[in-house]
């Protein structure tokens, strides 16, 4: 016979991994599109810097240097 807290716990373990999973997807999904296109790193400048400031941050520490100086390049190209 199951006590009533088990399927309460199985419940709430079963949510709280269904949101972790879609925190995970979301981050993925974002990390690929600023990956992938500099002008979503530009918007993302504008909107959020913090978040494309950790985006910069986790290539460097990946070994990937001077996406940062070449967005800004181009950026400041495009505005002359």
């Amino acid at each position: 016979m199951s006590l009533p807290n088990e399927s309460l716990a199985r419940k709430l373990f079963k949510g709280v991994l269904v949101l972790e999973l879609l925190g995970i997807t979301g981050a993925y999904l974002l990390f690929n599109k600023m990956n992938t296109n500099q002008d979503f790193r530009h918007t993302m400048s504008k909107r959020f810097p913090l978040i494309l400031e950790v985006y910069y941050k986790s290539n460097e520490w990946a070994g990937l240097y001077g996406i940062r100086e070449h967005d800004q390049e181009e950026w400041l190209n495009r505005k002359n």
